[in-house]
């Protein structure tokens, strides 16, 4: 029974506000102490009352709000002193003055307790004032030291300045700075300078372009550090097969190349060879669409299935317009092919025509210009498109629609 009321106190007090918990803290510590003294060796029980009446464990639930399961794991790792709680007001209160509510703090002290015994004005607020000062401001501070506290365990100095100052040369705007570290937290803990920098200069010496250099920063920064010989090998790879580094298509070429291991690569390219891919046609779909070898192979799979088997089309084909293998198969091939099918059965689209590439009409264009075009001649295409209405049952409907009107 004791065991019970302690999991259902344990439960309630994380999802307690901290004002409502520091009502509770005593039955809390009171049951917590039964339930320890009852399972634990005489030789124990003194060790036991004393962790749950500790001043850290104290502190966390009462003036920060941590729910006890995770006050007792801070507790284990470090301990404050109750002659330095005015220091440990004097952080709480530096983290408020900053915007951090009641919620960030304590997602912040579960992930860092140990930044209660930091250094104010030494330490602690010179960095959050750098970060507000470069375009951290309002909620986007705590946000992001709750999303990785362990910026605040480097120096401002040897790498919190060095990163912004790095990201300055290849970003051109604050707000986009904001976004690749918003996006990419951990930049603020590494030596950028190190490790990006002899890529990125070697692709811009091969003809990469300074805002597509922007663009991997922002949006793929994992590109830029990786080891300078594979950079290396992905640009000579992707200069023979005859795309230009200047173009946003090559530098997505690298981008997967280098998301790739080896025997990932080869585990892809094995796939497309049991389709019925020749070494050129991988070769050329990857230099036209390098982003479906980003996709698992289960998926490629499924969705050459359906255009060879159901469409009928060669692989020779799909290699040739291997934007298609980027699509949607439930939700998009297969309900706009459904659609196909019932046009070029009644003579309305071309067979001959290749109709795949109406899977590259934006979803607007595909209903103005294929569906409600001929809803006059078959009110039902949208049910079609939609799947209310299968495709076989067309005929039927249409002859029981003629029969009405006879």
């Amino acid at each position: 029974m004791a065991n019970l009321t302690l999991k259902r106190l344990l439960l309630v007090s994380s999802y307690l506000p901290h004002q409502s918990l520091r009502r509770i803290t005593p039955q809390i510590s009171t049951v917590c102490q039964r339930h320890f003294l009852s399972t634990v060796s005489d030789s124990d029980s003194d060790k036991s009352s004393l962790i749950l009446s500790s001043f850290t464990v104290q502190y966390l639930m009462n003036t920060c709000g941590l729910p006890l399961k995770d006050a007792l794991s801070a507790s284990q790792k470090f301990q404050l002193k109750e002659s330095k709680s005015q220091k440990h007001e004097s952080v709480l209160f530096l983290l408020r003055s900053f915007q951090f509510s009641d919620t960030h703090i304590k997602k912040l002290l579960i992930k860092l307790p140990k930044i209660l015994q930091a250094k104010v004005n030494d330490n602690l607020k010179p960095k959050l004032e750098y970060l507000r000062d470069n375009g951290f401001v309002g909620h986007l501070l705590p946000d992001l030291i709750v999303l990785n506290p362990g910026i605040l365990k480097r120096t401002l100095s040897g790498c919190i300045k060095p990163t912004f100052e790095f990201l300055r040369k290849y970003i051109h705007t604050s707000d986009k700075i904001v976004a690749a570290i918003k996006r990419t937290s951990w930049f603020c803990a590494f030596y950028l300078k190190g490790t990006m920098e002899p890529n990125i200069e070697f692709l811009l010496s091969e003809g990469v372009t300074a805002s597509s250099i922007e663009r991997l920063v922002v949006w793929q920064p994992s590109t830029l550090m990786q080891r300078p010989d594979r950079v290396v090998y992905a640009v000579r790879t992707v200069k023979q097969l005859g795309l230009n580094p200047s173009t946003p298509k090559c530098v997505e070429s690298i981008r997967v190349l280098l998301s790739l291991s080896e025997s990932t690569w080869n585990r892809k390219v094995q796939n497309f060879k049991t389709l019925g891919w020749s070494e050129e046609e991988i070769w050329l779909t990857f230099m036209r669409h390098s982003s479906c070898f980003s996709f698992s192979e289960e998926r490629i799979k499924r969705t050459v299935d359906f255009f060879v088997n159901t469409m009928q089309l060669k692989p020779e084909v799909i290699a040739a317009h291997p934007k298609i293998l980027s699509y949607a198969l439930s939700t998009r091939i297969r309900p706009r092919y459904d659609v196909i099918k019932v046009l070029e059965s009644r003579k309305l689209l071309n067979k001959e025509n290749r109709n795949f590439w109406i899977f590259g009409l934006t979803e607007k264009d595909f209903l103005e210009k294929i569906v409600d075009k001929h809803l006059d001649k078959i009110p039902n295409l949208l049910e079609v498109y939609h799947g209310t209405i299968a495709v076989e049952k067309m005929d039927q409907l249409e002859q029981s629609n003629i029969n009405s009107r006879g």
